[in-house]
């Protein structure tokens, strides 16, 4: 066998990395058009519904007077309130607890891990994103509900990110069975079962993270 050359075995392994390269690329250029697609509905309604100057968010004149009119009173609003609702409302705001909790241990973890890997961290802010509660068509509760949905959602979109970098650093390939909700970076990862120059490529994965650097002008969370 000339120096270098695979084993025989290896031209199914072979062929299953240029699918798998030809998959990922897919899923990545799917994942481009529905990041279009979001970015243009959005300008849409921003062009329609309100205008955002800053972190400020503007609504016509006309618009928010509609907004003040359709808003229900507490007292209405509770009285129209489904019973079950009510009882569950301690069920779901108990789980504030853990949150605060796991949106601390991240910040720890972050600045422990990632800077010991020499990884960027995960900005917070971009995925934590709490503007609901400015709209005056909702009450008081109706607020404070959107105000812990929007941090709870955000919170775990985080975490999501944080844990995806975790795993492209330390074991990025794929399940033999199907992973439904994987993360984005999952598609990238390597086939299940194809060992060849595996701890080369574990590197070039890692190194593929350190290039991640920050837009301009951005400051870590």
């Amino acid at each position: 066998m000339p120096p270098g050359a695979l084993p025989q075995s290896a031209g199914p392994v072979s062929g299953h990395r240029r699918l798998s390269a030809r998959l990922s690329q897919l899923v990545h250029e799917i994942a481009a058009l529905e990041n279009e697609l979001g970015t243009l509905l959005e300008q849409e309604e921003r062009q329609v519904l309100f205008r955002i100057r800053g972190k400020r968010v503007e609504f016509e004149r006309s618009a928010r007077d509609a907004h003040r009119r359709l808003r229900k009173r507490l007292l209405e609003w509770l009285g129209e309130s489904d019973p079950r609702a009510v009882l569950s409302a301690p069920f779901v705001y108990a789980m504030v607890l853990p949150f605060v909790l796991m949106d601390v241990s991240l910040a720890l973890y972050q600045t422990v891990c990632f800077r010991l890997w020499r990884i960027p961290r995960v900005r917070r802010s971009d995925y934590i994103v709490i503007d609901r509660h400015r709209l005056a068509y909702l009450n008081g509760i109706e607020k404070l509900n959107c105000v812990y949905c929007g941090y709870a959602n955000g919170l775990i979109a985080y975490l999501r990110e944080i844990a995806a970098r975790s795993e492209q650093y330390w074991c990025p390939i794929k399940h033999a069975r199907s992973a439904p909700g994987s993360h984005p970076r999952y598609a990238g990862f390597l086939a299940y079962g194809d060992a060849a120059d595996y701890h080369t490529r574990l590197e070039e994965y890692r190194k593929a993270l350190t290039e991640e650097l920050p837009e301009p002008g951005s400051r870590p969370s």
